[in-house]
């Protein structure tokens, strides 16, 4: 069955009989829709919609390889835990930026590097029950020395990781971000099939 048969298949979306902005603060806006579903059920759902309903410029999140066998880490403060974490470097994409130029400028920003290589590998969403946000993953290669500025508030410290070595990642206390760890299996698999196809053309 094709995507679009599967999706043929689902009821009608709900009406939003009504949207309200319940809260907003410097980098959330909290937003309260009621809702009415095709068997005439009503129901209030509240999602976190970002900066501004509908202004978000998306984000990045960047699977950096200084090499074929490894992947650059960061460890940075997450407030939501009160603990340090590990993950891969991610950002907003600023109004007026591809995701491409935004990829960069945070590998730049936060790991000291750019890339003369970056494609898209994935896009992930994160709790789309409550969320609209969507993160772009790139992975990027051919990686040079470039450090920018960025926002944050102590330099991070960058680690450099086997990709093969995910298990032993998962070990630990420290890494569970859920998208950093779906883009890193991702990346993982699509480069071992492009090694595979490559031995296959040599044969």
């Amino acid at each position: 069955m094709s995507a679009s048969d599967t999706s043929s298949s689902y009821p009608q979306k709900p009406q939003i009989l009504a949207r309200e902005s319940v809260a907003k603060s410097r980098l959330f806006h909290v937003e309260a829709l009621d809702l009415r579903f095709s068997n005439g059920e009503e129901r209030q759902f509240e999602r976190l919609a970002g900066r501004e309903s509908g202004a978000d410029s998306g984000a990045v999140m960047i699977v950096a390889m200084p090499d074929p066998d490894h992947v650059l880490l960061i460890r940075e403060y997450a407030a939501g835990y009160e603990e340090y974490v590990l993950t891969l470097p991610k950002g907003l994409v600023d109004p007026g930026e591809d995701v491409v130029t935004a990829a960069n400028r945070e590998l730049m920003e936060e790991c000291g590097f750019g890339a003369h290589r970056i494609e898209p590998l994935v896009e992930l969403s994160l709790a789309p029950n409550y969320m609209r946000h969507r993160m772009q993953v790139m992975i990027a290669t051919d990686l040079y020395p470039k450090r920018l500025p960025g926002d944050e508030p102590e330099p991070l410290i960058v680690e450099t990781h086997p990709i093969e070595d995910l298990p032993a990642l998962l070990l630990r206390d420290d890494f569970h971000e859920a998208r950093a760890i779906a883009a890193l299996y991702i990346a993982r698999d699509r480069l071992r099939d492009e090694k595979r196809q490559n031995s296959a053309d040599l044969l």
